[in-house]
């Protein structure tokens, strides 16, 4: 198959998902897509012609940072028979007595075998406590994510003007490479996960987290919290800056994922960590 994600992490490129779904068509192969920074409030998939969607229900679908889980959702139009690249699905599978999951189910195929192998084999099935918690969390997805953007647009806007930040990668941001791309997919917004870099080292990322107060220092995203990470000193800190820069992380890179906290407050602690961060760039000259 083909896989992408609606919105890379963490530079924010978008996917132009009805080429990239009309590449895969064109080789008998169904397009995957990861909606889980986007959520079916910002983005339909399979309206673009996406195949399959799965989302970590861990962040923003439940949206407390409390369970761990993940969806998985067929479109159910995806011809497996016809593209003749998949005999484990259109070809008798012995693990279940020679049936053939194509003859048997159609385009739900590969849902069903999902589900059943996934069941069966792996123990893939959540406990009741974990599905509520989710179900609880979807019923106030739309609310949630309107104020996620809403934050995140005054979040950016005022990094995008600090002299302490060098970059900020938010796709709705004029000289965004996927700009105009974002106002065509994602007309409700991009989302509230998003980099920015410092203009520092380490030291000065490092600086600018342990002087956040609202901010949760956490590597999970989606929160009802704000939450901030600096790959650098955390998540990669094995890399040297030639490595980090392969992977287009800087030394300063800040990921955040935006709450629903008032702006204000965000601000104002954003602000404590850059003055936090400035102070280190100056003591080393």
């Amino acid at each position: 198959m083909v896989f992408a994600e609606t919105v890379g992490n963490p530079g924010l490129d978008v996917l132009n998902i009805p080429e990239v779904a009309e590449v895969a068509h064109a080789a008998g192969l169904p397009l995957m897509v990861d909606s889980t920074f986007t959520t079916p409030y910002l983005i339909k998939p399979f309206s673009l012609g996406a195949d399959i969607i799965m989302h970590s229900a861990t962040k923003f679908l439940s949206g407390h940072g409390i369970v761990i889980g993940g969806l998985l959702v067929d479109g159910g139009r995806f011809d497996w028979d016809g593209s003749g690249k998949f005999p484990t699905l259109t070809e008798p599978y012995v693990g279940f007595h020679n049936l053939v999951f194509s003859e048997e189910f159609g385009p739900a195929a590969f849902i069903q075998r999902a589900r059943k192998e996934g069941l069966r084999d792996m123990g893939a099935c959540m406990s009741p406590t974990t599905a509520f918690h989710i179900l609880q969390g979807i019923e106030t997805l739309g609310v949630r994510m309107a104020r996620h953007v809403e934050n995140t647009r005054k979040i950016v806007e005022f990094l995008s003007s600090h002299e302490m930040v060098s970059r900020v990668g938010y796709p709705e941001l004029p000289g965004h490479p996927d700009q105009e791309l974002a106002q065509q997919l994602l007309p409700k917004g991009c989302g509230a996960v998003f980099s920015f870099d410092l203009r520092g080292d380490r030291s000065a990322g490092i600086a600018f987290v342990d002087a956040l107060n609202l901010f949760s220092h956490l590597a999970n995203v989606g929160d009802a919290k704000s939450l901030v990470i600096h790959p650098a000193s955390t998540t990669h800190h094995r890399m040297d800056s030639d490595a980090l820069a392969a992977g287009g992380i800087g030394e300063g890179t800040i990921r955040l994922s935006i709450g629903l906290e008032d702006p204000a407050d965000l601000i104002g602690d954003l602000n404590q960590g850059l003055r936090a961060a400035a102070k280190t760039m100056r003591a080393k000259g």
